[in-house]
This record gives structure tokens, C-alpha cells and sequence, in this order.
């Protein structure tokens, strides 16, 4: 035996809750007068279509708010993987700097040479595996002074003049198009 709905007709009588009511017809609470009942229902049915609506609305909303909270669970993920991957980016910039600063000496043997060499394979890994990354250095000599970019290790007497970078003390970078450390510069007027 199948359960009944709330509301159910079987053979003229309305189920009420659990119970079948014998006496109250299916079309009870209906006025006689056609017309009359045809407008009784079709305002019941605008109001079940407007009640529709509005949990169609809260649902379409529900949807959209979780479809955001999605996106910015996803946002904040990548944040946080970019961000350890930059502090372990900055971290290896020291050992960059300690090979950039063994390259200006020059070698005295063939030993040493050897040895540089070496080195500077090492170095040439050790930046690719950086680019792979999204490090870039930024363009420093030669270069217009850019205080965004380039920090200047002597503040120039004119600070209006048109200044251009004369050397580059260290080395800037940016990673995946963010500032990670700005150039150290000397600069000159133009």
C-alpha cells in the first residue's frame, strides 16, 4: 500500500494530514459560481507561482554566493602557494648574489678557472630553475630611474632632473610580475 500525500484526492475525498476525511469532497472551500472559483484558483496559483519563485530566487542566490566562496577558496590557495614560493625565491636570491660576487674575481690558475666554470654552470641551473618560476631580473643600466623598481643607494642632488642608471650594485627581480626586491642603482643625470 503506497503512503498518501497531504492534499491527495482519492475518489472525491481530500487526505488531511494522515487522515482520509469521508465527508469533505475534493473540491471543498470552492464557491459554487464557476467563474468565482476559476478566479479563487487561479490567485492560489499565483501565489504558489510567486512562493515558487521566490525559493527559486533564494536558491539561484544560495548557488551564486557558494559559487563565489568557491572561487575565493581557489584565489586564496594560489595566494598561498605563490607566497611560499616567493619566500623560498627570496631565500635562494642570497645565493645568487654569492655567485654573481665570486664571478668578478679573476682566476689565477687553471685550477681556479676550472673551478669558476664550474661555478658558473651551477649559477646558469640555478637561475633557469628560478625563470621556471617566473624570476626576471629587471633592466637596470641604462635605464631610466624608475623609484617603483629601482632603488637609488645615493639620493641624487636633483631630484627633478631627468636621471638615468649609471651601475647596478645589486641586482633586482620581480616574480610572476611582482616586485620581490628592487635594484640597488647609482644614477646620473641625463
Amino acid at each position: 500500500m503506497s503512503s498518501l500525500e497531504e492534499g491527495e484526492v482519492i475518489e472525491g475525498q481530500v487526505i488531511e494530514g494522515d487522515v482520509v476525511d469521508p465527508a469533505q469532497p475534493a473540491d471543498a472551500g470552492l464557491p459554487e459560481d464557476p467563474a468565482t472559483a476559476n478566479e479563487l484558483l487561479l490567485d492560489q496559483l499565483a501565489e504558489e507561482r510567486q512562493a515558487a519563485q521566490s525559493v527559486f530566487s533564494d536558491l539561484q542566490r544560495v548557488a551564486a554566493e557558494f559559487d563565489n566562496y568557491r572561487k575565493r577558496v581557489q584565489r586564496d590557495q594560489v595566494d598561498i602557494i605563490d607566497r611560499a614560493s616567493e619566500r623560498v625565491v627570496l631565500e635562494m636570491l642570497a645565493v645568487v648574489d654569492s655567485f654573481e660576487a665570486a664571478f668578478t674575481h679573476e682566476a689565477q690558475s687553471p685550477g681556479e678557472e676550472k673551478l669558476l666554470t664550474g661555478m658558473r654552470n651551477t649559477y646558469e641551473l640555478l637561475i633557469s630553475v628560478l625563470a621556471k618560476e617566473g624570476l626576471e631580473p629587471i633592466a637596470a643600466i641604462g635605464e631610466p630611474f624608475d623609484p617603483t623598481v629601482h632603488e637609488a643607494a645615493q639620493a641624487p642632488s636633483d631630484a627633478g632632473a631627468h636621471l638615468v642608471v649609471s651601475e647596478e650594485l645589486r641586482r633586482g627581480y620581480m616574480l610572476a610580475g611582482r616586485l620581490i626586491r628592487p635594484a640597488l642603482v647609482a644614477v646620473d643625470h641625463a
